[in-house]
């Protein structure tokens, strides 16, 4: 009853103008970037922070949480029309709803994709307020042993489910905690690994560096890619057939149960529910030889557990604090920016706050399933802008946003600097994800372990003492250790399995 009163008055904070205006951009700005191929949610969340820096804190993050889930469709787009996924997530839409854009079908494709969409997204939101409150309640009996036992075994979920590659994801895992070290010692105020640059006294900068791995290296390798054809299909009829209807019903559903299922375990990855939804349709389907010839179960199974998972997935981040994807990962950098720190003590310190952005989700999904039923047609003419000129301006849009960020020029270059190395790390197939979440949770992993060992003068037999603190840090070493005796556990990994 109280998370149905504070989401209520939360409902009724997120119908206001402005936060309806936020949302409404979020959205839009969402569905643009999942257009361009190899943007992603990631890097378009990244991309678009600078634009919330003038915004109070609530309207900041509806904002890019509707610029997250807005960018999880607008990747549909150009998997159905030329076969091209906007974002890692829409991979497994290209099999099916390709096949049915040249036979004719695609305005049927997209709006199954739209409507599954919508209901797997409102049906994990509703689950969301259901869980989040336990959740956060369990949270506040948390000590600071049971938090860095609690992040330590988030970071170490992603590095064992991030991909194949095991060597890999730990190498960068070492990489982001190496980064997180820069700046003054939180214990003894002195600088470490400053170079003797008052620059980096702070720290190095979250939103240059998170701008510059998955913004300016991601348009490197898309400058990199063949230009593809838009196939000319009639997007008028968006109105999919009863039979299509029947045929989506049960694969929307299962779905939804899938997405939200994977969506609260860090580091699966928001390719991974898609494929799960995508294999289950196709073996409880009576007809599976149909898949990869245009089943519309296969286009529904997969968008709904795509955006089911993307709602999902705030719950480890609003309950625990703890970031389970990258794009998470992003939008905990921007909670931060915005002095908020997610986790159990945003429900008693932040209630207007926190409950806010959950009822914006409602109305962010409500808003994407306006945008994408009768604005198809304009969508897709947006894919015939020659990409040249996208990138061209996104990155003068990432230099101009790292700029106002400290009106400091020392944060272009790292920007730019780490987009080579993003663009490195890619054409080497070392994924990202480790490396920035462990950006985002070595600070805190650090101020929990230290004032841990402050309590127990030094002596790591607290967390023996404590039988949950224990539990968790048991988690990281039974997924590694299972991920080590996987005969692959070294072998070389694509960055789109990665992430």
């Amino acid at each position: 009853m109280d998370a149905f009163q504070h989401l209520m008055a939360g409902l009724g904070a997120a119908m206001s103008p402005g936060n309806l205006m936020f949302a409404f951009a979020g959205c839009m700005l969402g569905t643009l970037i999942g257009l361009l191929p190899g943007l992603g949610p990631a890097a378009g969340t990244a991309i678009l922070i600078p634009l919330t820096f003038s915004l109070d804190a609530t309207g900041a993050i509806i904002m890019l949480c509707a610029i997250y889930y807005g960018a999880m469709y607008g990747g549909t787009i150009t998997s159905v029309l030329i076969n091209v996924p906007g974002e890692a997530a829409s991979v497994i839409t290209c099999i099916d709803g390709y096949a049915m854009a040249r036979q004719g079908r695609a305005g049927s494709a997209l709006a199954i994709a739209a409507i599954g969409s919508f209901v797997g997204g409102t049906a994990a939101t509703i689950a969301l307020v259901v869980v989040a409150i336990p959740l956060a309640q369990l949270a506040l009996k948390f000590g600071p042993a049971e938090f860095f036992g609690l992040m330590v075994a988030g970071l170490c979920l992603v590095i064992g489910l991030a991909g194949k590659n095991l060597l890999a994801a730990l190498l960068m895992t070492v990489l982001g905690l190496l980064l997180a070290m820069i700046g003054l010692d939180p214990v003894r105020g002195a600088p470490r690994f400053t170079f003797g640059l008052p620059e980096l006294y702070d720290g190095i900068g979250f939103i240059p560096v998170v701008m510059g791995l998955f913004g300016i290296g991601e348009l490197l390798i898309a400058a990199e890619r063949r230009e593809t054809r838009m196939i000319e299909a009639d997007l008028k009829k968006w109105n999919p057939t009863k039979k299509e209807w029947r045929a989506s019903a049960g694969a929307i559903g299962r779905g939804t149960i899938v997405g939200f299922v994977l969506g609260l375990i860090p580091g699966v990855g928001a390719i991974v529910p898609t494929f799960m939804a995508y294999v289950l349709e196709k073996r409880v389907s009576k007809t599976p030889e149909r898949f990869g010839n245009g089943a519309i179960e296969g286009v529904a199974s997969a968008e709904t557990a795509n955006n089911a998972y993307a709602n999902a997935s705030m719950v480890p981040l609003l309950a625990l604090g703890v970031p389970s994807s990258p794009t998470i990962a992003v939008l905990m950098g921007a909670f931060i920016v915005n002095g908020i720190t997610p986790g159990p003590f945003l429900f008693t310190e932040r209630p207007e706050l926190v409950w806010t952005v959950i009822a914006s989700f409602f109305v962010g999904n409500a808003i994407l399933l306006i945008l994408n039923l009768p604005l198809v047609g304009l969508w897709a003419k947006l894919l015939k802008i020659p990409f040249s000129y996208m990138c061209t301006g996104v990155l003068i849009f990432c230099v101009i946003g790292a700029y106002g960020l400290k009106q400091s020029l020392f944060d272009v270059w790292i920007m730019l600097g780490f987009g080579v190395l993003g663009y490195l790390l890619r054409k080497l197939d070392l994924p990202l994800a480790p490396a920035i979440l462990a950006l985002i949770l070595g600070p805190m992993m650090e101020r929990s372990l230290r004032t841990t060992l402050e309590i127990s003068a030094g002596s790591f037999a607290i967390f023996l003492d404590r039988p949950l603190a224990l539990a968790l840090l048991a988690v990281p070493v039974l997924v590694l250790g299972f991920m080590l005796l996987k005969p692959r556990a070294f072998a070389p990994v694509r960055q789109a399995d990665a992430e």
